[in-house]
C-alpha cells in the first residue's frame, strides 16, 4: 500500500475506534446501572456488630469516624481480599442480585472495548508506516497514542482485577480524546520538524505516553471516589477506588520520572542544554512534583481518603495541562500542536 493509502486507513481506524468506544461505553453503562449494588464501609461493619452478643444494659459504642477519610487505615480495604478490587468484605450484607442480561452487557462491553483497542492500535501502526517514523510527532498522533495507553491500562488491569465499573468512564475519556484529536488537532501525515527526527522520540515520548495512560486511569478512579457516597451504590467502595488509583500511580510515577530525565538528555542533544525553563519542561516538572507530593503524603503522613484523592486530582490537572494546554496556549520549543 502507498503512504497515502496507509494514512487514509489510519484515519478510518481512528473513526472505527471512536464508534466502538462509544458503543462499549453504552454497554458498560447498562452493566453498571443494572448490575449488583455494593455496600459502603459503614454498612459493612454493622451486621457483624449486630451478631455479637450484648449484655442487657451495655452501652452502645459511639458514632464511627467518617469512613471516607479513614479508608485503608485498617490495612485491608473494604472491597475484598488482596487479589480482588471489586469484591465484598466478610460479613457484608448480601448485594442485590443483578439480572442475568446485565452481566452479559458487561461481557459485550469488554469485547467491544478490546475491538476498539485493536482499531486504535491499527491507527497508530498504519500512521507510523505511512510517515515512516514513530507516530507521535504532533499533537494529533500524541493524543491518539495516549487514548490507546489509557484503554490499555484499563484492559490490562481488568485481566487481573475486576475493574469493569471503570469501563464506561474510561471509554468516555478515550472517545472524547480521539474526537478532539480528529476535530481539533488533526495533522495530515508527513515529516516532522528536525528536532523530533531522533531515536529519542521512541524513548522519551513512549515513556510519557504509557505513564499518561496509567495516570488517566488513576484520575478516573479519583473522580469516582469523590462522586461515590457511603452506603449502597452501584460503584465499589471508596477504599477500592482509592486502591485502584494508588496502584496506577505507583506504576506510572517511575515511568514519568524516566520520561522527564530522558527529555533532559534529548534536550541536551538537540539544543545543547539539559534544562532551559521551556514551558513544557516546567510543567512536566510541576506534574512530577505534584505526584511526588501525593506519594510522599501517602507513605510518610499516612494520608488516606478524600485528602489524598484531592492531591492526586490536582496532579492529574497538572498532567492534562502539560499534555494539551501547554501545546495550545503557550509558545515554546515543544509547541508542535499545529493548531491555529
Amino acid at each position: 500500500m502507498s503512504a497515502e493509502q496507509l494514512a487514509e486507513l489510519s484515519d478510518l481506524f481512528v473513526v472505527a475506534a471512536v464508534l466502538l468506544y462509544v458503543v462499549a461505553m453504552v454497554f458498560f453503562a447498562i452493566d453498571l446501572a443494572f448490575g449488583r449494588t455494593r455496600q459502603g464501609r459503614a454498612q459493612v461493619a454493622r451486621p457483624a456488630e449486630v451478631k455479637q452478643p450484648v449484655a442487657v444494659g451495655a452501652a452502645v459504642s459511639g458514632e464511627a469516624a467518617d469512613p471516607a477519610d479513614l479508608a485503608g487505615t485498617a490495612g485491608t480495604p473494604s472491597g475484598g481480599d488482596a487479589g480482588t478490587v471489586d469484591g465484598e468484605a466478610p460479613g457484608a450484607p448480601a448485594a442485590a442480585q443483578a439480572p442475568g442480561w446485565s452481566a452479559k452487557a458487561g461481557v459485550v462491553a469488554l469485547v467491544l472495548a478490546w475491538v476498539g483497542w485493536a482499531a486504535n492500535l491499527g491507527a497508530i501502526v498504519t500512521r507510523g508506516l505511512a510517515v515512516d517514523r514513530w507516530p507521535w510527532g504532533n499533537m494529533y498522533e500524541f493524543v491518539v497514542a495516549i487514548c490507546f495507553a489509557a484503554v490499555t491500562a484499563f484492559l490490562g488491569t481488568q485481566l487481573r482485577h475486576n475493574v469493569r465499573f471503570l469501563g464506561g468512564f474510561v471509554m468516555v475519556a478515550a472517545a472524547l480524546g480521539l474526537g478532539l484529536a480528529v476535530k481539533v488537532f488533526y495533522t495530515a501525515a508527513g515529516p516532522v520538524v528536525p528536532a523530533l527526527n531522533s531515536y529519542w522520540i521512541a524513548i522519551h515520548v513512549s515513556a510519557a505516553i504509557v505513564a499518561s495512560g496509567l495516570l488517566t486511569l488513576a484520575g478516573v478512579a479519583g473522580v469516582l471516589y469523590l462522586v461515590r457516597r457511603e452506603g449502597e451504590s452501584r460503584l465499589p467502595s471508596r477504599a477500592d477506588l482509592e486502591k485502584v488509583a494508588h496502584r496506577a500511580i505507583v506504576f506510572a510515577f517511575p515511568l514519568w520520572t524516566f520520561a522527564v530525565i530522558a527529555g533532559a538528555l534529548w534536550a541536551d542533544r538537540a539544543w545543547g542544554r539539559y534544562w532551559g525553563w521551556d514551558p513544557k519542561e516546567v510543567w512536566s516538572f510541576i506534574t512530577w512534583v505534584a505526584y511526588a507530593a501525593y506519594l510522599h503524603a501517602k507513605v510518610t503522613a499516612g494520608w488516606r481518603g478524600k485528602a489524598a484523592t484531592i492531591v492526586q486530582l490536582v496532579a492529574f490537572g497538572c498532567l492534562l495541562f502539560n499534555l494539551i494546554g501547554v501545546n495550545i496556549f503557550i509558545d515554546g520549543l515543544h509547541s508542535y500542536a499545529d493548531v491555529d
